[in-house]
């Protein structure tokens, strides 16, 4: 099953002007299916041990056999790097590649902390996710198996619950412990492996760094270093909290962290594929979050997702702040809304410039005007308000 990406129309453009791509992700999200669908001439993956074992005994062979095939092309050509991150020092070469105007890159890398040197400008960076709603049409979305299997393509594409949840299982214990041990970005491995457990469990709640070093026997600082491999790996989205405010002087200053895929964290939790109410709520709450990320990264990277807690009681699930204004929506798993699930909206709305609407994201089957300003309406209505936002 191939799928359009919402990001292809700009890599394409970059593409055409001459400039060289990175492509970040998480791993399995799509990728290298979407990067060898580019005109190219050369395509090297180092997730291939041979390849990857050739190129650390000798990376002088890669610059090489690159400036050769200009040669022989007669042109610059394009070349695809796949996983990058397995041998660091190659973004050097690429860079002085791209410098002399040798080849033009297309790179691909899961792990931030390990791609450096590649200069603004001359390599454009973009961010693949997986499946999200300006890519999937909403109509045909059941719902509750995205809450509780994700949305990574081949797992999407999946309707055997035990193969997916198989499938699940093996990116948490292969990729998320192994591939984190094998980089060295986690020398204690337990520790990590219990910490991802309790991430997952507490995605979408702001961290509470004391609990957690508490219960996992490591310090506060160890547990931010675990949170920060998370970030760089593409396997949160953080969001921050809106701190100002003239009229409260106390707002949560600690950010929420959600894990990236709901069917990873339910697998890395150890939770069951058959959830209650309660949880699916929670579940749904924590998915318009990261869609909310996603098309927002896509359409309007300067954009920030926040959200706003007040130590008095009120809060906002998620604000977009974009053009100095606010955008808040409040999320509800219920099918008939009330003036109860909007009270918050109605506080934010006294000490807040907002852009337009506050919005109730709920599964009711049509719009409802609440009030004058505020707009209950369905998730599936997502990506049209953040494009009334961002593209005016």
């Amino acid at each position: 099953m191939w799928i359009n990406r919402a990001i292809t129309p700009k890599i394409e453009n970059t593409l055409s002007k001459g400039k060289s791509v990175l492509l970040f992700g998480p791993r399995q999200c799509g990728k290298t299916s979407l990067v060898k669908r580019f005109e190219h001439d050369l395509y090297i993956t180092l997730m291939q041990p041979n390849t990857l074992r050739r190129y650390i005994l000798n990376p002088e062979a890669f610059f090489e056999e690159v400036k050769a095939l200009k040669v022989a092309l007669g042109r610059k050509p394009v070349v695809i790097v796949d996983e990058v991150q397995k041998i660091p020092d190659f973004t050097d070469g690429i860079q002085v590649l791209i410098d002399e105007q040798i080849a033009q890159f297309i790179i691909t890398g899961s792990s931030a902390r390990k791609i450096k040197n590649l200069l603004p400008g001359r390599v454009i960076k973009f961010i693949l996710t997986p499946l999200n709603l300006l890519e999937i049409d909403p109509e045909n979305i059941n719902l509750n198996k995205v809450l509780i299997n994700g949305t990574l393509p081949e797992i999407y594409a999946a309707d055997i619950q035990d193969y997916i949840n198989e499938l699940l299982n093996t990116y948490v214990n292969v990729y998320i412990e192994e591939e984190i041990r094998k980089e060295a970005l986690v020398r204690n491995i337990s520790a990590f492996t219990n910490f991802l457990q309790l991430a997952c469990i507490e995605s979408g709640n702001t961290i509470n760094l004391s609990k957690i070093s508490a219960d996992i026997g490591v310090s506060h600082h160890t547990i931010m270093d675990y949170y920060n491999i998370l970030r760089d790996c593409m396997l949160t989205t953080v969001v921050q909290p809106l701190i100002t405010s003239d009229s409260r002087k106390r707002l949560t200053k600690s950010a929420k962290y959600i894990i990236f895929d709901m069917g990873i964290k339910r697998s890395a939790a150890n939770e069951p594929d058959q959830p209650g109410s309660q949880q699916l709520s929670m579940l749904f709450e924590q998915y318009i979050g990261i869609e909310i990320s996603r098309i927002l990264e896509i359409l309007s990277p300067n954009a920030k997702l926040l959200f706003w807690r007040s130590h008095d009681g009120p809060e906002v699930d998620y604000i977009i702040y974009y053009n100095n204004k606010y955008t808040p929506i409040e999320v509800k798993w219920t099918q008939n809304p009330t003036n109860t699930d909007i009270k918050h909206l109605i506080t934010f709305q006294k000490e807040y410039t907002v852009h337009d609407y506050c919005y109730l994201l709920c599964r009711c089957d049509k719009p409802r005007l609440m009030t004058d300003k505020i707009m209950a309406t369905s998730w599936k209505e997502l990506p049209n308000i953040i494009k009334s936002i961002i593209l005016v």
